[in-house]
């Protein structure tokens, strides 16, 4: 197969995407997080299409997708963990979670598990400083983290 079905593809279902969003007032971060959902991360193919619609240049969007830490350049694993690395959850023992949760997925932060399983992400804060360490899988917050918690995160994303 080559390249070009691929991203013919990619920008025909970045196209429909932005034709939803466009006339959103600041449609940039809509369309990308659009474009994220669609296709599990942004691909590179997107952003010359998203530039040409919105009238701005590929450095402008390259500079938006790339500012922002939740936009992916690649596709995550089936489970997104995200571990709260913040001044209140450091405080808190976050550094002990992170390289338990580390050393129990056999991977590092901004990498994806060999079995596609889960994807390991930091955080700068997730709002749940009153119950650091905090984490978020899939979008569900967990607070009070611990071995026990660890634990069970890691089998849940292990299903």
């Amino acid at each position: 197969m080559t390249m070009q079905p691929a991203s013919t593809e990619i920008a025909a279902r970045t196209a429909a995407l932005i034709s939803e969003m466009k006339g959103l007032e600041g449609p940039l971060l809509p369309i990308l997080h659009g474009v994220q959902e669609e296709f599990g991360y942004v691909p590179q193919e997107a952003l010359p299409v998203i530039a040409e619609a919105l009238n701005l240049s590929r450095a402008e969007v390259h500079g938006v997708a790339t500012f922002y830490h939740d936009y992916r350049k690649h596709p995550a694993g089936r489970h997104v963990l995200k571990l709260c690395q913040a001044e209140a959850c450091q405080s808190m023992g976050s550094d002990a979670i992170a390289a338990k949760v580390k050393q129990a997925l056999g991977i590092g932060f901004h990498e994806t598990a060999k079995d596609n399983s889960v994807t390991l992400e930091p955080v700068y804060c997730l709002g749940l400083c009153a119950c650091a360490p905090s984490a978020m899988l899939d979008g569900e917050v967990i607070g009070r983290l611990d071995d026990e918690a660890i634990d069970e995160i890691v089998a849940e994303v292990r299903r």
